[in-house]
């Protein structure tokens, strides 16, 4: 396995592992997938934001990809980030997801941020609340019923850890 930045060319890849939760889960609250010139955009926005895009490769095709975008757009969010992890469905239950997973909390503690959050889609998305569990996040909230798809109301589980010194002292100067 190689864990890496994402480049230009792991876009269609990317696109396709994402599509596949759009279309089959809850995981994502999208309708409809969105193709790589969008995520293509997408991951412009969180590149020039200064955070990471991470992917994780397994015997040269891309496994599966992680990023940080900005929580919200108010400044006095700023030092907050919402991580997002895809893993292809062959891929899941290897350790990719951690990986990539505590990769990124270090890029972003370096980074200055101050706290992560997830917004998971599902309170039955057990594999990701474990996930998040492992890496010291807690609980924060549920939205219940704030997502209507699959004919279905969906839940989305808020969770939340410190970077870093988190709280505990002002953040540098920005």
């Amino acid at each position: 396995m190689l864990f890496r930045d994402s480049r230009d060319e792991d876009l269609p890849a990317m696109a396709g592992i994402y599509a596949h939760y759009v279309r089959h889960t809850t995981a994502s609250f999208e309708i409809e997938p969105p193709d790589a010139a969008e995520l293509a955009r997408r991951r412009a926005l969180v590149l020039a934001a200064g955070l990471p895009w991470l992917a994780a490769e397994v015997d040269g095709a891309v496994a599966g990809y992680a990023y940080a975008a900005p929580y919200r757009p108010r400044g006095a969010y700023r030092f907050t980030v919402e991580d997002s992890i895809y893993l292809h469905p062959e891929s899941t239950g290897r350790g990719i997801g951690a990986e990539l997973l505590d990769r990124l909390i270090a890029r972003c503690a370096r980074a200055g941020k101050r706290q992560m959050v997830a917004v998971i889609g599902g309170s039955d998305n057990y594999a990701s609340i474990r996930l998040h569990e492992k890496f010291g996040f807690r609980r924060a909230g549920v939205l219940t019923s704030a997502g209507y798809k699959f004919d279905r109301w969906v839940d989305s589980v808020l969770m939340q850890r410190a970077l870093g010194p988190g709280d505990t002292a002002p953040p540098a100067a920005s």
